[in-house]
């Protein structure tokens, strides 16, 4: 007797199950990467699109004149016509000479406050400081803030320019830091010559009076190299005064009138 041979049909239909639920699996698989890429943010567009939105928000308001349509009314005599300036409140004159000596007095306030807070070495010569009605003048030795031949200031200086710092906050006063080396010559890599390091010492100082809470407006650093003398470059002694960090500070507010 022969076997009933299956149709081949039959056997096909018991496998398709596997294809609708391939296909499935990939549609859902596409549904979650499309999703994805919907939820995840761009934070730099999103970034600009905050600021931009910030400052539109922000913004002063601006209006032009609208253009009437028909007749104007007419103004009331008592309404100010537009274009005539109102007349300004009337001022108390100034007076530039009470200024001047209210700033001077100011100024040899602030010297006696140095001098307090630099006494000892005063008097022991290692800093001078010198007044003057326009001037206040602070003469700090290179060895007190840097190492021989270098612009990176050691760990004492910080004390030392924190003590300035605290004189010179909360005030108005320009303030110029000149830099000074001595005669001999220097050329290395990061300071060719003498002008880069007295330059780069003087900005030191503008920096580190920066960071502690001094305006930046009111700071100039100014590099002289060997080319301001005040000693003998012959003697040890000479080369070591030479080799200084002045802050000038002036009676006035204006750093670029501050002129000595």
């Amino acid at each position: 007797m022969r076997r009933r041979r299956r149709p081949q049909v039959e056997l096909h239909n018991k496998e398709r199950w596997l294809i609708s639920y391939a296909d499935f699996i990939t549609l859902l698989f596409a549904f979650f990467v499309v999703m994805y890429s919907v939820s995840s943010v761009n934070e730099g567009k999103y970034k600009v699109l905050s600021e931009t939105l910030t400052g539109v928000f922000n913004s002063p308001q601006r209006s032009f004149q609208p253009i009437e349509v028909g007749d104007r009314p007419q103004r009331s005599l008592n309404t100010p016509s537009e274009g005539v300036i109102p007349p300004a409140v009337t001022e108390a004159p100034r007076n530039p000479e009470m200024d001047a000596q209210a700033r001077t007095e100011a100024l040899k306030a602030m010297a006696d406050q140095l001098a307090m807070e630099f006494d000892e070495l005063i008097n022991q010569g290692v800093i001078t400081l010198e007044t003057s009605d326009r001037w206040l003048e602070l003469n700090l030795p290179n060895s007190l803030l840097f190492s021989s031949g270098d612009a990176e200031p050691h760990y004492d200086a910080f004390d030392v320019i924190d003590k300035i710092a605290g004189v010179l906050r909360d005030r108005d006063n320009a303030v110029k830091i000149e830099g000074f080396t001595d005669n001999q010559r220097i050329n290395t890599q990061r300071f060719p010559s003498n002008w880069e390091l007295s330059a780069a010492r003087a900005a030191a100082v503008v920096r580190m009076l920066a960071m502690e809470g001094v305006e930046p407006e009111r700071l100039a650093a100014v590099g002289y190299g060997q080319f301001q003398p005040i000693a003998r470059n012959d003697t040890e002694e000479g080369r070591r005064r030479n080799r200084r960090v002045v802050l000038l500070v002036s009676r006035d507010a204006s750093i670029r009138g501050a002129m000595r």
